[in-house]
């Protein structure tokens, strides 16, 4: 499926890195490494896979505002009101929390946390476009140095 999509060029790209930043365990680097060695520019690639994958991101977080606050004092016997100093304390620094959501595993899972916790959309919103963005940099950089060498 990965050839499929690299197939499409940037707008596969776009696909895949979408769907890897879901819950659905999916590998957007593969399409990404390939599109750069076949000679795509890679700014254009870093912006596609950040976009997409960016996109991926607010859905996971927005899939998590979906939850109900009620279900971690009836299911987990959290007291509300550390619930509600959990909820303040992401509404201002924890909300930055998001740069990490690149991270393989756990960043969809803070993502989908953050959004149940209602932190602040935008400031999740822009630390995770910058994650993503620097970590699709340092792959696109690693990949094309790599290249050099043969």
């Amino acid at each position: 499926m990965l050839d499929g999509l690299a197939e499409y060029g940037y707008w596969g790209l776009l696909l895949a890195s979408f769907l890897a930043a879901t819950i659905l365990p999916f590998s957007s680097e593969v399409v990404f490494a390939a599109l750069i060695a076949a000679g795509s520019d890679i700014g254009t690639s870093i912006a596609f896979a950040t976009v997409g994958n960016s996109a991926g991101g607010a859905t996971c977080y927005y899939l998590g505002r979906l939850g109900k606050i009620e279900w971690l004092e009836r299911w987990f016997k959290i007291d509300r009101e550390k619930i509600n100093q959990m909820i303040a304390r992401l509404q201002t620094r924890g909300a930055a929390m998001g740069f990490f959501g690149f991270l393989p595993g756990v960043g969809d899972l803070m993502l989908v946390a953050l959004g149940f916790m209602r932190a602040s959309a935008p400031i999740v919103m822009i630390s995770m476009t910058v994650g993503k963005f620097l970590r699709y940099f340092v792959i696109a950089f690693g990949t094309d140095r790599i290249l050099s060498w043969f």
